[in-house]
């Protein structure tokens, strides 16, 4: 896949077959739409385009609004890499670029830049000034400027359609477990291992301190969960405690990963937690002795779950 920054840099290609929007998260939904993406490119001899944009549109238009995000541009570019899609264009989403009347993002954007021969759109989609553009609009767009248009349908799963929305909001709920039926694999949380205070290591639980490197991440709602860390091309069954530490007479809001049965110096290195099951929720013990206890139920569970 390669990744062009900005529509100007992009060459523009004789038959692209493509795509445009936001994609967070890249879930089944997104997968369904990518997926006939790359057969109608291969079907027609062409390359298969996905246009998106960085910042979010939303965090541009609607600044007031705190929007969390499910994944960063290098977690969306990671996810996209898998999709086998030919071409990723990263376009600055800007309110002058904001204010483009449809009928001009399509002819001048789809057709002159990308070179649009086929154009694959998600239900319900709009684009242009004020969301202005639909499916019917590109249909009467088509036959003018040489391109064909087909509409995927929602993705279905218990008769609930997959959107990011539900997931922002399963997440926010602790069900992981829903979020990642929804995204096809599970949500995680990329970020640098930096300095604690090393309370954990006193009662044979080191942790590990993540901070996340994307401040528009959508952290799951506090509690501890069971998950596996990845660091340098090595996987890790794990737990960890996001929110604060009341046993240690902290508020601060923290992601703290165990390596379960391994115990590795990580300070300083990239990692990514996935999350895999929602375990129980912050609690205060009376003491580090009752707080191991706890931990090692918890990692009793962690395990199981980690085996399923």
């Amino acid at each position: 896949m390669k990744v062009t920054y900005g529509l100007n840099n992009f060459k523009t290609i004789s038959c692209a077959v493509a795509t445009t929007g936001t994609f967070d998260g890249v879930h089944l939904g997104h997968r369904k739409i990518l997926n006939q993406l790359v057969t109608k490119a291969k079907e027609v001899g062409g390359e298969s385009v996905l246009l998106t944009f960085s910042p979010h549109p939303r965090i541009v238009l609607q600044p007031d609004v705190e929007l969390e995000l499910l994944s960063s541009e290098n977690e969306k570019i990671s996810l996209l890499e898998k999709t086998g899609i030919d071409h990723l264009i990263i376009h600055p989403f800007t309110r002058e670029f904001s204010r483009t009347q449809s009928l001009d993002f399509v002819r001048e954007y789809l057709v002159n830049q990308i070179g649009v021969k086929h154009l694959v759109i998600g239900y319900d989609h709009h684009f242009g000034r004020n969301r202005e553009g639909s499916f019917e609009h590109l249909k009467e767009f088509g036959p003018i400027y040489g391109f064909e248009v087909e509409e995927i349908t929602a993705f279905d799963i218990d008769q609930v359609n997959v959107s990011s929305t539900k997931i922002r909001k399963a997440l926010a709920l602790g069900n992981v477990e829903l979020a990642n039926v929804y995204l096809g694999t599970q949500y995680s949380i990329c970020g640098r291992v930096i300095k604690g205070n090393q309370i954990g290591r006193t009662i044979g639980f080191p942790t590990a301190n993540i901070e996340c490197d994307f401040t528009e991440k959508l952290l799951p709602s506090d509690g501890v969960y069971a998950g596996k860390l990845h660091v340098n091309g090595h996987t890790y069954n794990a737990m960890a405690n996001l929110g604060a530490r009341p046993t240690l007479g902290s508020k601060q809001r923290k992601l703290e990963v165990h390596c379960i049965g391994v115990d590795i110096n990580l300070y300083g290195n990239d990692v990514q937690f996935d999350l895999y099951k929602f375990l129980r929720g912050i609690q205060e013990f009376a003491n580090l002795d009752l707080l191991k206890k706890q931990l090692e139920a918890d990692k009793k569970k962690a395990i199981d779950a980690l085996a399923q």
